[in-house]
């Protein structure tokens, strides 16, 4: 994509000329850039002319909501808009140049991310729908996590996976008896954290200070403990960050052995998005529950 496809409508939002775009990196859904405007601002803009008219305004109400609990930074959004025919949609966002990671970095992320659970919202789900990576996440509220858990985040990325061919027979099955008993399994009722929902190592920035900063949510109210196991999935977070989290805001007993259940969702959506090489991972997961 040319940037004349988006340049006039980011200016119109932007109430300011562009005098230098730089592509970004680091992103394998969306095109990015470092903008610099005519007003002496200095911007970063995500867009993609295939994205879902809903996307990048569900990750604004994503950021905003984050940081209403004012524990960890968010960039700020600065315009958004879903795009038409003649624009693709875009998100523009405070630019926040990397520095150094500051020294007590993992402390201050894991307590903030303590923080952030412990903040709390008023329900399992949300009032709107919005996306993990391109994928829709329904958010429907539900009364229960356990009753959430299945129907808004496994249930329709294990129906999503049988209709492109990844779920044998076998597989579903073993799902159906983890329904069955997923009550027994997700652990104590707690109240629902505030989560960020796709936290893993490329969903986290530092800032021009060396401090954390969350990128690119998923958000809902759900289980603080799938946010901490997809934490643990692909790695990216020293084990200090971890133990600074328990120590702000224990966790329930036997937490370890849920996390392979934790991580079925991420799993799933990973299956969805990159094919059948994580359906064996999927699979992993689910032994203990089978």
């Amino acid at each position: 994509m040319t940037d004349s496809s988006w340049r006039a409508s980011v200016e119109a939002a932007l109430g300011a000329r562009i005098s230098r775009s730089r592509p970004l990196s680091g992103g394998d859904i969306n095109e990015a850039y470092a903008l610099e405007l005519a007003d002496g601002r200095r911007v970063f803009l995500k867009t993609n002319a295939h994205a879902d008219a809903a996307m990048f305004l569900a990750e604004a109400r994503g950021l905003a909501w984050l940081e209403q609990a004012r524990c960890l930074r968010v960039p700020s959004v600065v315009a958004v808009a879903s795009g038409s025919r003649e624009a693709p949609g875009f998100l523009v966002l405070e630019l926040i140049e990397s520095a150094r990671r500051c020294s007590d970095f993992d402390e201050r992320l894991g307590r903030g991310l303590a923080d952030l659970h412990r903040s709390g919202t008023a329900s399992f789900g949300l009032d709107h729908d919005n996306f993990i990576g391109r994928l829709p996440q329904s958010n429907r509220v539900q009364s229960s996590w356990p009753e959430f858990y299945w129907q808004q985040r496994l249930l329709p990325q294990l129906e999503r996976a049988a209709q492109a061919g990844h779920v044998s027979v076998a597989l579903r099955k073993r799902f159906d008896r983890l329904e069955q008993r997923l009550p027994e399994w997700v652990g104590p009722a707690e109240p629902p954290s505030r989560l960020h929902g796709d936290l893993w190592g490329g969903n986290l920035h530092v800032d021009e200070r060396g401090l954390p900063c969350l990128i690119d949510p998923a958000v809902y109210g759900g289980h603080r403990e799938i946010d901490l196991a997809m934490m643990r999935l692909f790695g990216g977070f020293g084990s200090r960050v971890f133990e600074a989290y328990r120590e702000a805001f224990p966790l329930a007993p036997e937490h370890e052995q849920r996390v392979p259940l934790y991580q079925l969702y991420p799993l799933l959506v990973h299956v969805n998005l990159f094919g059948a090489s994580y359906v064996g991972q999927v699979a992993r997961a689910l032994e203990p529950y089978s």
